[in-house]
């Protein structure tokens, strides 16, 4: 039977995020995370940050999760959270200046990069790209957008995570190595952004396993809090 819309069979429905306060919702074009973007996680993890250029990988616009538990992912023992402040763009471009990127951000979020970091050690020792470790079904729980202009552009303030009512992860939005706008700038050097595209801003140090049952409580200051558990 020929079909009605156009595709030789049903498209998946496209990923979004709601507008907090609102019934607008935000479509979500790309999902790009940087990499080792607070000294003090870069240490943790083996790295000396003064001798590394920025680094970006993707995840999936289908791995966001909105307003659900987290489901502990197949083939892994080993998974870790990372909370960071996530940043949704309104318009795209090449080649952004860094003075002029701050006006292409929509507005933030308060996001987890979950890593099956079991996975992710495997692929670094071969040399494998990160995805089997990264870009899993589930993998960026993601609040509600609140707009800048009702909050303007955080670059300072807290950032942490409690798992079952215990501080693991803190830190202060001033600490990262490359702000927002330096983030913008950058990858429009490599990528031509779009509106829509979501960046996951870094994550402080303190990051570690989770297991079922787990309650996560992430919070950024001035933009909001994540509870979820994993399921």
């Amino acid at each position: 039977m020929a079909s009605t819309t156009g595709f030789a069979f049903a498209p998946v429905e496209a990923p979004s995020l709601p507008v907090r306060g609102s019934a607008l919702r935000v479509p979500v074009h790309r999902i790009y995370c940087i990499g080792r973007n607070y000294e003090a996680h870069a240490v943790e993890m083996g790295h000396d940050p003064s001798k590394e250029p920025p680094f970006f990988f993707q995840k999936n616009p289908d791995n966001l999760l909105c307003g659900r538990d987290f489901p502990y992912p197949p083939e892994t023992s080993d998974v870790h959270h990372e909370i960071e402040m996530v940043a949704v763009l309104s318009r795209g471009g090449k080649n952004i200046p860094v003075a002029d990127a701050l006006g292409h951000v929509f507005g933030y979020g308060v996001g987890l990069d979950m890593t099956r970091r079991d996975l992710q050690g495997e692929a670094k020792k071969l040399g494998r790209p990160w995805e089997v470790g990264k870009a899993f079904e589930h993998s960026a729980p993601c609040t509600g957008i609140v707009p800048a202009s009702q909050v303007g552009h955080p670059d300072h303030g807290a950032i942490w995570l409690k798992v079952n009512g215990e501080t693991r992860q803190l830190g202060d939005l001033n600490q990262m190595i490359w702000k927002t706008a330096e983030q913008v700038a950058i990858l429009s050097r490599y990528f031509e952004l779009q509106p829509g595209d979501v960046i996951f801003t870094g994550t402080p140090s303190g990051v570690g396993p989770v297991k079922r049952g787990d309650d996560l409580h992430g919070f950024v200051e001035g933009v909001g809090e994540l509870r979820l558990k994993v399921a």
